[in-house]
């Protein structure tokens, strides 16, 4: 099973790729989205959206897993990287994959055992689940922890997610119309 880890972000959004074999795992691929710094918000996230679709489109994974957002002091903040996350959701749910959650202490907890682990500690945990790896950025690194933790805690009902998602419309089909009623 081919799993997708991203994590969110305004200016980079990072994305890994791994292959579950029984408890095996092994790197696929892994990298950045990035958007314009210079562009209104609503293209910035259009940019996000696209690299995702294109990334998911290429690697095709089965699942995707997408960190949760934790609140912090700025609330504006906070807000774009909510908005940003919705993008984010978005790409892999359009493709049919069944879309998963983690907050970042599940994260470390499952990568490297405890749930206030630091960047550094989940770098070098990353090199021993995945040797010979060279992980080429901070947002990468991230993304491929969220595959990991996916990885970690899907098991059985993974493999049912799969077959489900399987008997889905693809993207680009019909989907069953959805009717919404006003008062």
């Amino acid at each position: 099973m081919r799993l997708i880890g991203l994590d969110p972000g305004l200016r980079r959004t990072g994305w890994g790729v791994i292959d579950m074999t029984g408890s095996r795992l092994a790197h696929v691929a892994h990298g950045t989205v990035t958007s314009d710094d210079a562009a209104d918000l609503a293209v910035r996230l259009r940019q996000i959206h696209d690299g995702v679709v294109a990334v998911i489109a290429e690697q095709r994974p089965d699942q995707a897993a997408v960190e949760e957002t934790f609140v912090n002091r700025n609330p504006a903040s906070t807000l774009k990287l909510g908005q940003v996350r919705g993008v984010v959701m978005l790409a892999p749910a359009l493709a049919g994959l069944p879309v998963a959650e983690y907050a970042p202490t599940r994260v470390k907890q499952a990568v490297v055992g405890t749930g206030r682990a630091d960047k550094d500690q989940i770098r070098a945990m990353l090199k021993v689940l995945l040797p010979a790896v060279e992980i080429a950025g901070a947002d990468a690194a991230d993304a491929l922890a969220i595959a990991i933790c996916h990885a970690h805690h899907s098991g059985p009902q993974a493999r049912v997610a799969v077959a489900l998602a399987a008997t889905r419309p693809a993207a680009g089909k019909a989907a069953p119309r959805v009717r919404v009623a006003v008062r």
